[in-house]
């Protein structure tokens, strides 16, 4: 039929047969490709900073527009990612029915999702970090071809994960919606997932236990820590077991409980994060059998019985951190099965001898450690030196130390131990001052061990010269206490007093920290309150004329007798509230003297010293105080413009736009210029230890000032250099001061360093929802330095760069990898920091006027020319007032 039928045209007219079919019915082929364009004009009209080929009404394959690919005349591939566009998308997208992949990743788009339901095409679905505020309720359905999806940081509003359209991506090998605003159980979904291979759904609100439709798939990584709903995820975790493929398990951080499973079927997992849980029993000797295994952290759990030997010195150095509770400090460093080995490096107060086998020296000086001495140290029979000077430990010196064999030093001074002192051998030199023991032995401190057998006259002749020695030292002090007070009173006479008020209405602001543990969540950590005002002349009036010190009375009638409708905010040692004084707006810190302890009681008193000796445009400053009876208050202006953290790290929380970078450059010279004079142009040299972007406060007009001094050191001049108690925040923490306690201005140094990179980059310095080789910004941020194409890739994608701010920000990049350098010499000083920065912030450049004026004034005389300045000066004031 077909053939007769092709005969009735002759042979000289068949190849007009297409064309005329196409002229008679152009739209069965052009109605496609009409949709495309109209859908891509929508979105062009729709965002802003799109590149410049972008031009709406034009075909966007024909030229194709930058980021658009295109297959037979349809849009199959946008890729518009890390451009800091703005906008939101349009409903139109869901025709583009040939489209495979969309991925507009660190953005700044915001609105509501548009459905792409049907989209049978799609493959691969990135949205990730942007500001989109809602999902389609038919989201995810009709996605039949879709194998990457990622939605994380994005501020939904809560979605739970609907369960019929999950079960229809068969196709989906990576789900990642970390921070994603995901509420509800994980739907029972995975038998209908046969491809999936990564699961990311850490920082929710999920809760319930883990669906059994796990077991037996293919997924290699599991990470669904850090749930912020009440209940969290829960349930026992057996389903981990029967998932052969694993590689990275993420888990910490939630309501786990039941036992750890046999998971001798895991042959290839690498990290294995169960902490902060509710997991009991034993762990199962599987566990460090795996020969694959990188990272394992356990701690915060009720596990019972022993602890398996992943490695005999792994297993004592257990035993050590379970005496202390498990701190975090030893939780974040203790990771890997080998203590000496290159990739465990960091494995905090531990030394091993040259050949990396064995353990020589344990050192956990100044880490505020509480618990007990664990006996399992007498297993590594290498240790020469143990110092755990310095801490809260309590309970007796176990008797096993005394059998150390290569042991030369044992540190205990300053803890609250008691019982009997074990007799070591005379070889020991033993440091126990500061401690309650109950026998001889607690007398010695830097002196080998003496046996409980010694005579009454050594013992009677040790008081003589204790006595005669301390008599001496005390005529010595109170000599010098004369001395001090004849010179001061002297140069007072001198010299009078020294102006230090702040120029006047010159905006500033105060973060009142409440110093407790340095960790997250609701169990403890750093409270950041902030106050803020503006700095009026009255202001100064505050100190100057009254003194710092401040009655009880006044504060009580400014907060309205401490209001609770006042509260600004809650920390570990106190509550801060917001105060009226005289007209000026002050926040009240109210310090709970039961809760702060000897080290809140410290830092109390650091604070008003340091800053009733400093004052910088770019310090805060503090009003006044009070400590009347049990009362321990500190008063500070209160101004609006919060921290540089909340400006990085929590815009979708605080609402604050992005800095900009010259906004950024700005505050990192302010922080620079008030380190520099804590360094270096103050009367005494000041370490600050704690300089943090929660410590980095903001005006309203983004200009910065370091706040919270009670961890300052003050070095004299010749000694820039001292061993102190461990203090400041992790990830901040220099090298040589986080491993040895040695304290030097180079510590501020370095911590500038890494604000400078969270500056450029937008990103915490830890970060445990990165992959591992990405979760410590310093290490990142140096590496791919090295890299120019690949560091761009790092820089905060919410910054607007020209070519004259990319050299700028490559040089700020460089000085951030000299400050954080591993060794304290090869950092520069602070003054060098504010010389780098000074020009990229106050570019000085010529003005362009006519030289018909100076040709001119060159003619005139001297005379002549103070006249007509005189004249110049008068008519421009008195025009002022016209």
């Amino acid at each position: 039929m077909g053939k007769k039928g092709s005969s009735l045209l002759p042979p000289s007219c068949r190849h007009l047969l297409l064309p005329l079919f196409l002229f008679l019915f152009p739209c069965c082929w052009a109605g496609k490709s009409a949709d495309d364009a109209q859908a891509m004009s929508d979105l062009a009209r729709s965002l802003s900073n799109l590149p410049a080929s972008w031009k709406p009404g034009a075909d966007p394959c024909s030229p194709e527009w930058e980021g658009v690919t295109c297959g037979g005349g349809r849009v199959t591939d946008i890729n518009l990612a890390r451009l800091s566009l703005s906008g939101s998308l349009p409903p139109s997208l869901s025709s583009l029915s040939g489209l495979k992949s969309l991925q507009l990743q660190r953005n700044r788009l915001t609105g509501p999702v548009p459905s792409l339901a049907g989209l049978s095409s799609l493959e691969r679905l990135v949205l990730d970090s942007n500001a989109f505020s809602a999902l389609p309720a038919d989201f995810l359905s009709g996605l039949s071809s879709l194998q990457y999806l990622s939605l994380d940081d994005n501020p939904f509003t809560p979605w739970p994960l609907p369960s019929a359209a999950l079960a229809g991506l068969a196709t989906l090998t990576t789900f990642s919606a970390s921070n994603a605003s995901i509420t509800g159980p994980i739907p029972d979904v995975f038998s209908s997932l046969p491809n999936l291979v990564a699961l990311r759904l850490s920082y929710n609100s999920l809760s319930g236990p883990l669906p059994p439709s796990l077991a037996g798939s293919l997924v290699e990584t599991l990470a669904l820590n850090n749930q912020k709903s009440p209940d969290k995820l829960s349930g026992p975790i057996d389903v981990v077991a029967a998932m052969p493929q694993l590689t990275l398990v993420w888990l910490q951080s939630n309501a786990f409980s039941g036992p750890i499973p046999d998971l001798s079927d895991l042959t290839a997992l690498q990290s294995f994060n169960v902490r902060d849980n509710a997991l009991a029993g034993p762990v199962p000797a599987s566990l460090p059998a795996i020969k694959s295994l990188q990272n394992v952290s356990l701690s915060n759990n009720r596990l019972q019985g022993p602890f398996p030997r992943f490695d005999p010195r792994v297993t004592a150095d257990l035993d050590v951190a379970a005496g202390f509770g498990y701190p975090l400090a030893l939780a974040g460093s203790w990771t890997g099965n080998d203590p000496c080995g290159a990739a465990a490096g960091g494995w905090l107060g531990v030394t091993c001898d040259a050949r990396g086998s064995n353990v020589t020296v344990l050192n956990f000086a100044n880490q505020n450690f509480s618990g007990t001495i664990s006996p399992s140290l007498a297993s590594l029979t290498s240790l020469t030196k143990l110092i755990l000077a310095n801490n809260r430990l309590h309970g007796p010196i176990p008797d096993s130390l005394a059998a150390l064999p290569q042991l030369q030093l044992l540190d205990v001074t300053n803890n609250t131990l008691s019982g009997k002192v074990p007799s070591f051998p005379s070889s020991v030199t033993l440091k126990l001052s500061g401690n309650s023991f109950g026998n001889s032995n607690s007398g010695g401190d830097g002196t080998p061990g003496s046996s409980p057998g010694d005579d009454q006259a050594s013992k009677s002749k040790s008081s003589v010269i204790a006595g005669t020695v301390v008599a001496a030292v005390v005529l010595i002090v109170c000599s010098a206490a004369l001395l001090v007070h004849y010179r001061r009173k002297k140069n007072t006479k001198k010299f009078g007093p020294i102006p230090t008020g702040s120029p006047p209405r010159e905006p500033e602001m105060v973060k009142i920290g409440v110093v407790g543990t340095n960790g997250t969540g609701s169990g403890g950590g750093i409270s950041q309150l902030y106050s803020q005002s503006s700095v009026e002349s009255a202001t100064t009036n505050i100190y100057e004329s009254q003194g710092l010190h401040m009655s009880i009375q006044s504060l009580r009638k400014a907060t309205d007798n401490f209001s609770e409708s006042n509260i600004l905010g809650r920390g570990g040692f106190g509550i801060v509230y917001k105060g009226d004084h005289n007209g000026t707006p002050i926040a009240v810190k109210r310090n709970e003297c039961e809760l702060m302890g000897k080290k809140g009681q410290e830092e109390f008193r650091a604070e008003i010293d340091v800053l009733r000796k400093v004052r910088h445009r770019n310090l805060v400053a503090l009003l006044g105080y009070c400590d009347n009876d049990n009362e321990r208050l500190l008063v500070y202006e209160y101004m609006p413009g919060g921290t540089l953290g909340q400006h990085l790290f929590d815009r979708h929380v605080s609402g604050y736009p992005p800095l900009t970078w010259k906004q950024r450059l700005t505050v990192a010279l302010d922080v620079a210029r008030g380190i520099e004079y804590l360094h270096s142009l103050a009367q005494e040299t000041f370490i600050h230890r704690d300089l943090k972007p929660s410590n980095i406060l903001l005006d309203k007009d983004t200009r910065a000032k370091v706040s919270d001094f009670g961890l300052v050191k003050l070095a004299a001049d010749n000694d820039k250099s001292m061993m102190t108690r461990l203090a400041g925040t992790f990830g901040y923490l220099a090298p040589e001061y986080a491993f040895t306690g040695k304290v030097t201005t180079k510590v501020d140094v370095y911590a500038f360093g890494v604000i400078l990179m969270e500056l450029i980059t937008g990103r915490k310095v830890l970060d445990d929802s990165l992959p591992d080789e990405e979760s410590h910004l310093v290490s990142c941020f140096r590496r791919n330095i090295l890299d120019k194409e690949r560091f761009i890739k790092c820089v905060d994608p919410t910054l607007d760069l020209d070519d004259e701010a990319r050299c700028g920000l490559m040089e700020v990049a460089d000085l951030a990898r000299h400050c954080t350098a591993r060794e304290p010499f090869q950092r520069p000083d602070m003054s060098h920091c504010v010389n780098c920065l000074s020009p990229l912030v106050d570019q000085w450049k010529p003005m362009s006027y006519e030289d018909d004026d100076a040709d001119v004034e060159s003619s005139l005389g001297l005379n002549e020319r103070l006249e007509k300045w005189k004249y110049s000066d008068t008519t421009s004031t008195t025009e002022l007032f016209d």
